[in-house]
């Protein structure tokens, strides 16, 4: 059974910084590109970052360039998103998946249950 667990969610005040997990089971991680997204409230899902299987392409929604870094350790079948100078509007329920081609947009064949990232003003 496939399954793709996020952790590192939490409150934290604008400015500061969170990382999140993904640890997969269930399936060989180098054999998939990663992406994450997110969901606020009353809006819809929204493309955060996707990560190629070998690490080396990347891409990012404008709203998070430099303040955000996605990577992958294939070896412990994990995702990360490091967020950094976290503001308000990052509020949302962050989402792994993972998909056979890399995408730019909310494609994916397998994702996990979500964890809520909230950042206070």
């Amino acid at each position: 059974q496939v399954q793709l667990a996020e952790s590192g969610g939490g409150l934290v005040q604008a400015g500061g910084s969170l990382r999140l997990s993904c640890a997969a089971s269930g399936l060989a991680l180098g054999r998939y590109d990663m992406t994450w997204f997110r969901q606020a409230p009353g809006k819809e899902r929204e493309f955060v970052a996707s990560i190629s299987w070998s690490a080396l392409t990347t891409y990012y929604t404008g709203s998070v360039k430099g303040r955000f870094t996605i990577s992958r350790d294939n070896t412990k079948n994990t995702v990360f998103l490091q967020m950094n100078s976290l503001k308000p509007e990052d509020t949302a329920v962050y989402y792994c998946a993972a998909s056979r081609s890399l995408t730019t947009s909310v494609n994916y064949d397998y994702r996990g249950q979500g964890v809520q990232v909230t950042v206070s003003s």
